[in-house]
Order: structure tokens, then C-alpha cells, then sequence
């Protein structure tokens, strides 16, 4: 019986990731992690993804550090690897689980009845079948990264969440109409739940139109970082975001395409800074500005 962890090797987010895992027994590992003071987020299905610079306190912990290969060999022997061809389903599934645990606890001073039929209306809108990329994913991303940012230390309060849940909730490939209509969703669906912040969230919701908050509006800009985060993923992430977008454009020739998005890419790359926040400057500014890059380059060439 023994954790394990691999050497740190795959890049996302500003660092490199490495996996911890138990060759026996998941409630070990999970025992192991909160102990190490990992987060539940960090577990995916089999493993935790852990950073790099956490590796050694693993390992001064107990783990013990042995070759990609063989942590892989060891956690497909202990039956406790999810086959390829299963991580789809359980991971859609665990994340819908954890969105409406997320979305009960944001206003407990509400009855429940009053409450969670409002989060299973706006998760089916985020399961839409036209969303390539917008989707309930996304949602949870955002959410995620909003979680990364607290830990970080950044300050923002509970209308940043909400607004997180609203500001795609009406999708129609419409820039800035569907920002406005998902904050007149947010208003209209607070208010009719008593939720004083109503207004404010409706606004953040506007915000994310442009992404350009002002970096004393602590709110905004831990909301508009979530939402870009996916800027500073892996390549493989970001590829299959970059291809999540392009599937909501079926109407669009490759071509149209092709040069409305480059055109988005350069206005990002001309802004003094993609993100806000001290943290997202931090982490995922430069390997955001990467991927804008490879990507616009990838464009231009094809043109």
C-alpha cells in the first residue's frame, strides 16, 4: 500500500502538474490529500493534480516519487484507474453533483424550494446542445477558478459568484446582446427571490462584455480573471476550447472565421495586461499571452 507521485511534467496554468495517487485504496488518498492540505477540487476521478512546487512536501509527507510510467502501471494494477473511455460520463457527472452543491450553498438563508429551481434552470440552459465551448464546463471553470483566486488571496464576495453562473446563461453567439440579456436573466431572477445584491450582480454580468474591469472593482475583476482563466490552460485545453469555440459558428465560413477570430486574438495581445488581479498576473498571464500567440500565429499563417 503506498501514495504516489510522478515527476511534475505537464504544463498548464503558469506551472507544471504532477498526479498523486494510491496503488490500494481511494480513502487513503483522500485521507493523504487532506492532510497535505490539497484541495477536493484538485481530485480528477483517480488521481490529484498537484503542482509543482507541492511535489516535495508530498514526498516529505510519505508519497513516494517514481517514473510517469510506473505510477500508471501501479494505479492500472490496483483497479483504481478510470478507463479512458469512462472519464467522460464520470467526470460530467461528478461535476454536475458539485454545481448544485455549489448552488444550494450560495444563499442558505433562502428556502430551499424557492432556491434550487433557479440553479435547474440555469444549468439547463448551460447544457444547451448549440454550446460548443459556453457550456456547463465552462460554468464549472469559472467556478473553479473564482476558488483558485480566493485561495490566492484576492477579495471578492458572493455577487461575483453569482454573476459567474449568469454571465453566459443566455448564449446566442451575439457579443455584448447576451451579456445584457443574461444580466436582465440575473435581475429579474433575483429579485423575484429577494436576493438584495440583484442589481449588482445583473452589472458584473455586464462587465464580462469586455472583460476591462477596473482593478479597484475587486468583484469584477476576480470575475472577468475566472472567465479567462482558460486563456493560460495546457496546450491540449486550450486546443480543445479553441475547437469548442469554432463549433459554435456553424454558420460561419472557415475563412470568416478565421479572421474574426484573429482579430479578437490581436486586441487581446494589445491590452497592457490580459488579467486584473495581483494572482492571475501571477499565474496565468504569461502562458495565457503564449497560447494567444501560437494560436494567432497558427491564423495568420493559414491566411
Amino acid at each position: 500500500m503506498a501514495l504516489l507521485v510522478d515527476p511534475p511534467q505537464w504544463p498548464a496554468h503558469g506551472t507544471r502538474w504532477a498526479h498523486l495517487v494510491s496503488d490500494s485504496s481511494l480513502v487513503e488518498l483522500h485521507a493523504f490529500a487532506r492532510a497535505a492540505g490539497l484541495p477536493a477540487r484538485a481530485f480528477d476521478l483517480d488521481h490529484y493534480d498537484v503542482p509543482a512546487d507541492r511535489v516535495a512536501d508530498l514526498v516529505a509527507a510519505g508519497a513516494d516519487q517514481v517514473a510517469a510510467r510506473e505510477l500508471l502501471a501501479r494505479l492500472t494494477a490496483s483497479g483504481l484507474r478510470v478507463r479512458g473511455a469512462d472519464r467522460d460520463a464520470l467526470a460530467a457527472a461528478r461535476r454536475r453533483d458539485d454545481l448544485v452543491r455549489r448552488w444550494a450553498r450560495l444563499a442558505p438563508e433562502l428556502p430551499v424550494g424557492a432556491w434550487m429551481p433557479a440553479g435547474t434552470d440555469l444549468l439547463g440552459r448551460w447544457a444547451e446542445p448549440h454550446r460548443g465551448y459556453h457550456d456547463v464546463g465552462h460554468l464549472h471553470e469559472v467556478l473553479v477558478h473564482l476558488d483558485v483566486l480566493a485561495e490566492s488571496g484576492e477579495r471578492f464576495e458572493r455577487p461575483a459568484v453569482l454573476a459567474a453562473w449568469f454571465h453566459d446563461a443566455v448564449y446566442r453567439g451575439r457579443p455584448g446582446q447576451d451579456e445584457t440579456d443574461s444580466a436582465e436573466l440575473a435581475r429579474a431572477a433575483l429579485h423575484a427571490r429577494g436576493v438584495a445584491a440583484a442589481d449588482e450582480v445583473a452589472r458584473l454580468v455586464r462587465v464580462t462584455a469586455g472583460h476591462l474591469p477596473d482593478v479597484a472593482d475587486t468583484d469584477a475583476a476576480a470575475l472577468c480573471d475566472a472567465d479567462l482563466a482558460v486563456l493560460a490552460a495546457s496546450p491540449r485545453r486550450y486546443a480543445r476550447y479553441v475547437a469548442g469555440v469554432r463549433r459554435e459558428y456553424p454558420h460561419v465560413t472557415d475563412e470568416d472565421f478565421r479572421r474574426g477570430r484573429a482579430e479578437v486574438l490581436r486586441r487581446l495581445l494589445g491590452r497592457g495586461h490580459l488579467f486584473t488581479t495581483s494572482t492571475a498576473r501571477r499565474r496565468w498571464e504569461r502562458p495565457a499571452r503564449d497560447n494567444v500567440a501560437r494560436e494567432l500565429a497558427s491564423l495568420e499563417a493559414r491566411g
